[in-house]
Parts: structure tokens; C-alpha cells; sequence
């Protein structure tokens, strides 16, 4: 019931939107859009997510798997879109890949927490870099790259750092047991993800080479920019012309509010936030709501599309695949 209300809320942020916009501003707007540029915009975005297979692909060593790659990275990211901070999008790739690329749950887990590592990585350091160069948006621009760069740095001691992962769960486990769970469930959650926690640490460190890691970077590197040209071809279909330096910025601040705000996908939030944010660059307030509706409607809903299709093909595999994960009766 909660996650309907949160959903409800979603909506109605996009509802205040289009109202403040104003439904026949926006109608205007999409009228006048070169059309081309919009479908170049959304090809690019299958080319994101086909890059982002790629890395996917790497890091669990299964580099010719492409179209299955793909499909575990659509399911993955329709699972994020649909959950606060984007949080099971890792978890649901893991399962959707035991089931489509026959890993371990542990590397998928593993390659989800390097993925989220690199990106958080990169976008926390662009913040920081832009808030030393534009100074309307300097403070929150600093306090989303410190958090992320926080967020990356606890990534790299549960994903590197066998004795602190462990460490860290342990202290979780002295509050579970302070509920009324049977000791011999205890134990067998403690057993499962203790060996969990040193099977990803393991698949980690078998791709922490000098070059696999350049490699991995400069595959996350490629899927941020290419967001963000995405995000310029939008500007460019409604005829506005912006600086691709601007263009960057906006977008990890919008990104960056849309998790802290827990929303589902961050729907409503970025929404809003990129309207306001384009606002502050001048952009008119019609146009910079049109833009912001559109960049989503290609990132967000046509990837939920594509998700809903594959999880719907997959739904019943990977619920089993679910439930036996979360056996732990012994």
C-alpha cells in the first residue's frame, strides 16, 4: 500500500507540471518538434543501454552474450524505475542473470555494485568539478558529489574490502537478532550472506586488474556522456541551444534529486528539477517543462516498455529464482 501512495505522489508531482506549465504550452511545444531528432535521441538511448550491456557483459565475463546481456540490463533498469533510489535495480539484475546469463547471484551482485561504483564515482567528481565553475548551482552541486563520492567510497569497502563487509553486516545482525526469529534461522541467514558477501568480494577482485578496470570506466564514462547527448538532441528538437557543459550539469543535479527524493525512478522529481533547473538557464519556463517531459518520456516510460516486455517473458523464472534466494529456513 505504501509503494502506491509514493506512486500516487509521483503522479501528482507530474500533474503540478504540466499544470504549471500549462497543458496547451506544452501541446505548442510538441508541435513544433523536429520529430528526427527525436527518434536519433531515442536510438542513442538503446545504444546507452546496449553500452551498459556491454560493461555488463565484461564484468561477469560473458562478452559475446549480447542480446542476453541486453535483456538483463533492461529488466534490471525497469526494476530500478520502479523502486526508491533505483535500489533493486542491482538486486534484479543478479536474479535476471542467474536465470538469462547462468551467473552466481553473487557475480551479479558483485557486477551490480561495481557498475553502481563507477557511475556514482563519475557523477559525484562532475559535480564537484562543475560546482567550482558555475555559481548559481555551486552548493547543491558540491553536496550531491560529496554524497556520492561517500556512497562510492562504502561500495568499494563492502565490494573490495572482505574483513569490513563482514564487519558491517555483523553489527546488522546483532539488531535481527533483537527480533523474535528462531536462532536456527539466524544462523542460516548469517551463513548465507557472510558466504554471499565473500563470493562477490572473490568475483570482484578477479576483474580488479589495472586494465579491466580502465576498461570498465571508460564504458560507464561513454553511457554519461551519451545521456547527455541524448539529453542535447531533446534541446535541439525543440529548436533551444544551450551549452553541452550546461547541458551536463543539469542533468547529474536532476539525476542526483531524483534519488534523494526516494521517489520510484525519481518520477515527478527529475521531472520537476530539470524544469527548474533549465529554468535557471534561461530556458523559457514552456519549453523547459516540454523538454523535461520528453527527455523522460525516451529514458524513463520507453524503457519501462521495453522492461515490461522481457520481465513479463522472464516473470516466472525469476520469481522462482527470487523465492529460492530468500529460502532460508535451512
Amino acid at each position: 500500500m505504501r509503494k502506491f501512495y509514493v506512486f500516487i505522489l509521483s503522479l501528482i508531482l507530474l500533474l503540478i507540471l504540466i499544470a504549471w506549465i500549462g497543458p496547451s504550452n506544452i501541446i505548442y511545444a510538441f508541435l513544433g518538434v523536429r520529430w528526427h531528432l527525436i527518434i536519433l535521441a531515442m536510438m542513442v538511448h538503446l545504444i546507452i543501454i546496449f553500452v551498459r550491456s556491454l560493461r555488463w557483459g565484461f564484468i561477469i565475463d560473458k562478452k559475446r552474450s549480447y542480446v542476453d546481456n541486453f535483456i538483463v540490463k533492461t529488466i534490471g533498469l525497469f526494476a530500478g524505475n520502479l523502486s526508491p533510489m533505483r535500489s533493486a535495480g542491482e538486486i534484479i539484475n543478479a536474479i535476471a542473470g542467474k536465470k538469462i546469463n547462468r551467473i552466481p547471484i553473487s557475480r551479479g551482485l558483485s557486477a551490480g555494485l561495481t557498475e553502481r561504483f563507477f557511475d556514482l564515482g563519475i557523477a559525484g567528481s562532475l559535480l564537484i568539478i562543475s560546482a567550482l565553475f558555475i555559481p548559481m548551482i555551486r552548493w547543491i552541486a558540491l553536496i550531491g558529489g560529496l554524497i556520492s563520492i561517500l556512497l562510492t567510497v562504502l561500495i568499494y569497502l563492502v565490494n573490495w574490502r572482505e574483513g569490513i563487509g563482514i564487519r558491517l553486516y555483523e553489527k546488522i545482525h546483532r539488531i535481527l537478532e533483537k527480533f523474535p526469529i528462531a536462532d536456527k534461522t539466524l544462523d542460516n541467514i548469517y551463513d548465507k550472506i557472510t558466504k554471499t558477501i565473500i563470493d562477490i568480494i572473490r568475483h570482484t577482485r578477479s576483474y580488479s586488474g589495472k586494465s579491466d578496470i580502465l576498461i570498465i570506466f571508460l564504458l560507464s564514462l561513454i553511457s554519461w556522456l551519451m545521456e547527455c547527448i541524448r539529453l542535447y538532441l531533446v534541446f535541439l528538437a525543440f529548436r533551444v541551444h544551450t551549452s553541452f557543459f550546461a547541458i551536463v550539469i543539469i542533468f547529474l543535479l536532476a539525476n542526483f534529486i531524483g534519488v534523494i527524493t526516494m521517489l520510484p525512478g525519481g518520477l515527478g522529481s527529475i521531472e520537476i528539477s530539470l524544469t527548474t533547473l533549465f529554468i535557471l538557464f534561461q530556458i523559457p519556463a514552456y519549453l523547459a517543462g516540454s523538454i523535461a517531459l520528453m527527455d523522460r518520456i525516451i529514458s524513463f516510460w520507453m524503457i519501462n516498455f521495453l522492461g515490461l516486455i522481457f520481465t513479463a517473458y522472464y516473470a516466472g523464472e525469476i520469481l522462482d529464482d527470487i523465492r529460492s534466494t530468500l529460502d532460508i529456513q535451512g
